[in-house]
């Protein structure tokens, strides 16, 4: 039996058949997005409803970070990327990255995925990260986790 996999920030995202889902809000007067949750719009402060944001987006910029992977004390690998991801939603979430650097391109199509970051004797504590897509995948995916990474 596999083992299950558990958010790192249950406020940020749920898993969902070991994919991660992007939890934002939406604002059914001005018709925008958010990320993360928030209870109201920050335009005309109305209610937000939560809902479930895509898991496909476009690279809109990147760095990458030499210094030790969340919290741990000694450098055991190079480092990790950090990007700008634009959702269909039209929001831009700043996340981790992952693949390889060399193949990182402004506007290029990006697809969620998840990272383990901590080992728990009941589950794997995951983190989400975005990765290049797969060619063929449509940047425009359905929300809730569909993609297969």
């Amino acid at each position: 039996m596999a083992t299950p996999l558990i958010p790192l920030e249950e406020r940020l995202f749920r898993m969902d058949a070991n994919m991660p889902v992007l939890l934002g809000s939406r604002c059914d007067a001005c018709e925008i997005s958010y990320w993360p949750v928030r209870r109201r719009c920050a335009v005309c402060h109305a209610p937000a409803g939560t809902v479930d944001l895509s898991g496909t987006g476009t690279l809109h910029s990147y760095t990458f970070v030499h210094v030790p992977w969340f919290g741990k004390s000694q450098m055991d690998s190079a480092g990790y990327g950090v990007g700008q991801i634009d959702l269909p939603e039209g929001v831009r979430i700043q996340c981790v990255i992952g693949g390889d650097p060399e193949s990182w391109r402004i506007d290029m199509p990006m697809q969620i995925s998840h990272t383990i970051v901590d080992e728990r004797d009941d589950a794997d504590v995951a983190l989400f990260e975005f990765v290049p897509a797969a060619p063929g995948d449509d940047p425009g995916g359905d929300p809730g986790g569909d993609n297969d990474a």
